[in-house]
């Protein structure tokens, strides 16, 4: 039957329309945060007494700290929980900041900076060079206790006063970083660093063919591979949480005794805020400190269980992890390392699947932050773990995108870069990983949602 000109017109457009949504479909996205929850768990195999002890840290990283437990006198946030939040107790920055309304809470006379809102990721805030034009890299505290009152203590005469962080961010001076997840933490603790040694030096011809280097960082006394942070700049667990403790909330502790600003009309104590047997000795839980049982908390707190099933099913998921070890991914996020025999038997000998080297690596001009840190140079980052990514809200060290897709893109910068060094060398190198994301970026569409659809199983 010959259809009246109308309609065939009709049957046209929405053929083309048809074709349009098909194509539209078949194009590679990223699936979005898998529903669920992944981890938080403890590690399998603790002894009875370790199992409390990660309780006991739990706990304690939970607690929401206040004026009479130190707070300040300049923090970003006031618990650890606050940071590490998302999918659960541990992990990384929440989809709704916390830093939005802990800026006033308890009458306390800050502003948000420009960089901060409310449906963004928890960040701190480096200065890249001070005003005489020396390099900084130093945490800027967003935040003062200033005019706040709150049932442990007020500061209403401390006199401290919140940095101009707009004009900063203005000048193109503020590096951001947001929190890393701490799943898994004790496992890669207890990697030895002879086998971070290895694993770098391993696939060196084909990783030279892709233009892939890469170098530990490592502590300036003795010599220890550095592995916990954006740029591997803490060796251990605790000395990872003492400094938190002391730069985030501005709590002063064994590791960390000095307040970060020396106002007197600011200091709430004479001694350090967190200290040995400080709470009494009737009980374990009274005696350790609290850095010591973040520590504990981390370094007995399991790695995130990836999904067989989700996104896209079990074929997909299946493909997507070869296509990543295909084209490149897996020599810098290297899929399995191995834990030393340690004291810990549930640590022990243990795979862990962490799908990172732990190694520097060039980011290029793109991710470059302009920050030095040990080793670790201006456009250098730590590999990031990829395990527990299907969970993650916010990518990259400063939180910039929420797309996986775009993720993959910023770690390619085609040029080298300029301005990111001192005065007297004009540039960076190129991204380590612009070969790849050139591989990436060759795939069918079908190909790509299979990497997608992988790197959000984890």
């Amino acid at each position: 039957m010959k259809l009246p000109h109308t309609t065939a017109v009709r049957v046209v457009i929405f053929s083309g329309l048809t074709w349009m949504t098909a194509a539209a479909a078949s194009a590679a996205t990223d699936p979005g945060v898998r529903p669920g929850v992944s981890a938080g768990d403890p590690v399998p195999g603790l002894t009875a007494d370790e199992s409390s002890l990660f309780f006991a840290g739990q706990t304690a990283f939970a607690e929401v700290e206040g004026l009479g437990d130190g707070l300040g006198p300049r923090f970003n946030l006031d618990s650890c929980t606050g940071c590490h939040a998302y999918p659960a107790r541990g992990g990384s920055s929440p989809p709704v900041n916390p830093q939005s309304t802990v800026a006033t809470a308890m009458g306390a006379h800050n502003s948000l900076p420009v960089f901060i809102s409310a449906n963004g990721p928890v960040r701190e805030a480096r200065f890249k060079f001070t005003s005489s034009g020396a390099r900084d890299g130093g945490v800027h505290s967003l935040f003062v206790i200033s005019g706040r009152t709150d049932s442990t203590g007020n500061a209403t005469q401390c006199t401290a006063v919140q940095e101009d962080f707009n004009t900063q961010w203005s000048r193109g001076n503020v590096s951001l970083r947001i929190p890393t997840p701490t799943y898994g933490t004790g496992l890669i603790e207890s990697i030895p660093d002879t086998s971070l040694v290895s694993n770098l030096a391993a696939n060196s011809r084909q990783k030279s063919q892709l233009g892939i280097s890469g170098h530990l960082n490592t502590n300036g006394n003795d010599g220890r591979v550095t592995r916990f942070g954006w740029k591997a700049q803490n060796v251990s667990l605790l000395m990872f949480a003492g400094e938190a403790y002391n730069v985030e909330m501005g709590i002063t502790n064994e590791l960390f005794p000095t307040e970060r600003d020396l106002n007197p009309t600011c200091q709430t104590a004479a001694t350090p805020n967190d200290t040995t047997g400080k709470n009494g000795l009737a009980n374990m839980s009274d005696i350790v400190n609290d850095i010591e049982k973040f520590a504990l908390y981390m370094r007995f707190l399991g790695a995130p269980v990836a999904s067989t099933t989700l996104p896209g099913g079990a074929t997909s998921i299946s493909r997507g992890q070869r296509t990543f070890s295909n084209v490149g991914c897996a020599l810098c996020h290297t899929p399995v390392l191995t834990t030393d025999t340690t004291a810990v038997a549930a640590l022990a000998s243990k795979p862990v699947p962490l799908y990172s080297d732990l190694a520097l690596h060039h980011m290029g001009p793109k991710l470059a932050d302009n920050i030095l840190q040990g080793a670790a140079g201006p456009d250098e980052f730590r590999t990031a773990p990829l395990w527990g990514l299907g969970q993650r809200v916010y990518f990259l060290h400063d939180g910039r995108t929420s797309d996986l897709l775009q993720a993959i893109e910023a770690h390619s910068s085609a040029d080298a870069g300029t301005g990111f060094h001192q005065p007297g060398t004009t540039s960076a190198p190129p991204s380590e990983a612009n070969q790849v994301v050139g591989n990436f970026n060759g795939l069918s569409d079908g190909a790509k949602q299979d990497v997608l659809n992988f790197l959000r199983s984890l």
